[in-house]
């Protein structure tokens, strides 16, 4: 299964951030995938790193489970991102800077953040999410 980065950055976001389908979300992945988020303290309420498909999708579908107070979904038109290949073709590099609208009289909140992307076969190998930690409590 050959998907060009595009591809997979979108259906990652998909089956993620957008409709929070932890099956989904896993299939991106392969058999052994890594997810690694290097910033988070070792406390935090969300592991650092997580490997392998059914790993990742147990985790992903604990953390969809949670209520979600306060939480709005990304303003799309607003939300963009740069994808950056590298001279590895199997590595690529996605620049993100997701907005959130503000609430009443509160401005627009945007999230920048960096994920750098391994793949194998077509399907996430590692992804490494460098992020604000903040939010993932």
């Amino acid at each position: 299964m050959s998907r060009t980065p595009q591809e997979i950055f979108q259906s990652y976001v998909h089956a993620g951030s957008l409709s929070r389908n932890a099956d989904a979300l896993a299939e991106n992945f392969t058999e052994d995938g890594v997810i690694e988020m290097p910033l988070l303290s070792d406390g935090a309420a969300f592991p650092r790193r997580l490997v392998g498909r059914e790993e990742i999708r147990k985790a992903m579908a604990a953390y969809y489970a949670r209520p979600a107070e306060g939480a709005r979904p990304p303003n799309l038109e607003k939300t963009g991102f740069v994808l950056h290949t590298t001279s590895d073709p199997d590595v690529f590099i996605a620049e993100i800077d997701t907005v959130f609208d503000g609430d009443g009289d509160a401005d627009d909140v945007t999230v920048s953040l960096v994920q750098i992307f391994r793949i194998r076969d077509g399907r996430i190998a590692r992804l490494r999410d460098y992020f604000a930690p903040e939010l993932m409590d």
